[in-house]
């Protein structure tokens, strides 16, 4: 199933989505109704209010309590920057603002000058879970969505710590939609992930080379924090950003940023900059 949060009539509404249609899940949005334990059936058996034509895609999670990101966990990408593979996830976090929905505006904020690219498959949470092993932790998830962890450079490396250049408000792109953890879409070990900049390809890389798939970053996540429904795993970009290029390349007013995931779909956003 695809399951979302739409904007309707000036509020949003949890929906299961159709090719021709969404039918309303009963909810305000999706991370309201991933707390109902019996979610997965609720949303098979839904027949609510439907929608039809063009939707407004909210952020598929909209208000979740934790958003945590992941760093250097592509095996290709660290092992051709010459480093040895982690043995422990590198992990910083983001705040609800910094999220967009998939074809909403991304901004540019005006305090800097190098927003930078990150394609990512994107986890959301669908059960509480606390000191998981691995298939509890697997069984936690509801499923997969897209991500872009659009980054100020010149933010992120003004310290060790990288939390302010990840988090600027209406940066982070994250939907259409979830694709949920039991669809056959989603079930291959490894699906195609891409990020296009103004129609080039500049990120290409496939999910089965993360360092620590999503059920073992669950796992470690809950041995740290519990782990609550609408909560929101980025899992990490491969090579092609644009702050690593010679010369770098970054996001500008204007340019169009695609990120696509095989099997879920892609976001697709136009970046304006700031005006105070």
């Amino acid at each position: 199933m695809k399951l979302a949060t739409i904007r309707v009539n000036g509020t949003t509404r949890a929906v299961r989505i159709h090719e021709d249609k969404a039918v309303d899940l009963g909810e305000s949005d999706l991370v309201a109704f991933l707390r109902h334990s019996d979610w997965a059936t609720r949303a098979a058996d839904a027949d609510g209010e439907t929608y039809e034509g063009a939707l407004d895609y909210a952020p598929v999670v909209v208000a979740p309590e934790k958003v945590v990101c992941v760093g250097l966990n592509y095996r290709t990408h660290i092992l051709e920057m010459g480093r040895e593979l982690p043995s422990h996830p590198t992990l910083f976090s983001k705040f609800a603002r910094a999220l967009v929905g998939a074809y909403d505006d991304v901004t540019l904020p005006a305090a800097s000058t190098q927003m930078d690219w990150e394609a990512e498959l994107g986890v959301v949470i669908g059960a509480e879970v606390r000191h998981a092993d691995t298939e509890q932790a697997r069984a936690a998830i509801a499923g997969y969505t897209v991500l872009n962890d659009v980054t100020a450079r010149d933010w992120q490396y003004r310290t060790t710590q990288w939390d302010q250049g990840k988090t600027f408000e209406a940066t982070t792109p994250i939907g259409p939609w979830l694709v949920t953890a039991d669809d056959p879409a989603v079930s291959a070990p490894g699906l195609n992930l891409t990020c296009e900049v103004d129609g080039d390809t500049v990120q290409k890389a496939d999910t089965g080379d993360l360092v620590f798939d999503p059920a073992a970053l669950v796992a470690y996540l809950s041995e740290i924090v519990t782990l609550v429904p609408g909560d929101v795993i980025a899992t990490g970009t491969p090579g092609g950003v644009g702050h690593a290029r010679k010369p770098a390349r970054y996001l500008q007013d204007g340019t169009l940023l695609v990120t696509r995931i095989e099997g879920i779909g892609e976001t697709r956003n136009t970046c304006r900059r700031e005006t105070r």
